[in-house]
């Protein structure tokens, strides 16, 4: 049996190749236009949300610039900042956008630190610093020396951050301030909720900010306990300003008032 002669197309193979070639040289010739025309040199360096310095990104190509790099440098160089973002405006500007960290807690160490609700500390900036925020302490011996913008993954950290989101999601709470959280022993851990404004004026005796109760909650089943305290709040709307402290560590839950003994 004869085998078959396969004709290979030569002329249509050396057109394709030719004009793979071609193309990828008027690519380049492109390329190589856009990356040294004066016209395409940065001119505007426009910074929002941040004081950060770019000027020296001014007259390098627009197109040259290594954009993803620039935003990494900007970001290690800003702890508040949750991501940087570097674009090009054709022909000449750059438009860099610092997205801030949104605090949801004040940290005592030696100083007071910012957290986010990813657990990254930082220096808060001055629209931060007025906020109403709880302070989250029991940590001091727990990080040393601890650096902005550096996320620390400790259990104490996840308890504390828990409580505060299992405060802000649970409407039973409206009008209660959390004040504070305390984790330093996390077994016996707990908080200081304020009284809603229309109860704590009528609380005597007391600073405004001492008007409320603490809550022992543990460790575990954060999320739980918090729907159970929400049901107890509810229960007992009339004796709110007469609790002293609410136990949720144990099995049944425990209500102490100032007037029993």
């Amino acid at each position: 049996m004869k085998k078959r002669k396969f004709n290979f197309p030569v002329q249509i193979i050396s057109g394709l190749v030719i004009i793979s070639l071609a193309f990828f040289f008027i690519i380049g010739y492109i390329w190589k236009v856009l990356t040294t025309a004066d016209f395409f040199a940065v001119k505007q360096v426009v910074v929002r949300n941040s004081d950060y310095q770019l000027e020296y990104l001014k007259g390098r190509n627009i197109f040259s610039l290594n954009l993803g790099y620039e935003a990494k440098r900007a970001y290690l160089s800003c702890p508040d900042c949750s991501k940087v973002r570097f674009a090009r405006i054709l022909p000449n500007c750059i438009v860099v956008d610092f997205l801030k960290r949104k605090p949801v807690a004040w940290v005592k160490f030696y100083k007071i630190f910012a957290i986010d609700d990813h657990g990254v500390l930082f220096y808060p900036d001055e629209a931060a610093e007025g906020l109403e925020l709880p302070v989250i302490y029991g940590l001091e011996t727990k990080i040393f020396a601890p650096k902005p913008g550096r996320s620390y993954r400790r259990p104490e950290i996840n308890l504390a951050l828990n409580i505060i989101k299992g405060f802000k999601d649970n409407k039973s709470f409206g009008g209660f301030t959390l004040k504070r959280v305390d984790v330093a022993d996390p077994d016996s851990a707990g908080f200081f909720l304020i009284l809603p404004p229309q109860i704590s004026n009528f609380v005597a005796g007391k600073q405004p900010e001492e008007r409320g109760f603490q809550v022992h909650s543990g460790l575990n089943n954060i999320s739980q306990k918090m729907m159970i305290l929400g049901g107890l709040l509810i229960q007992e709307r009339k004796e709110w300003a007469n609790i002293k402290y609410i136990d949720l560590r144990f099995k049944e839950p425990l209500i102490k008032f100032n007037n029993v003994k």
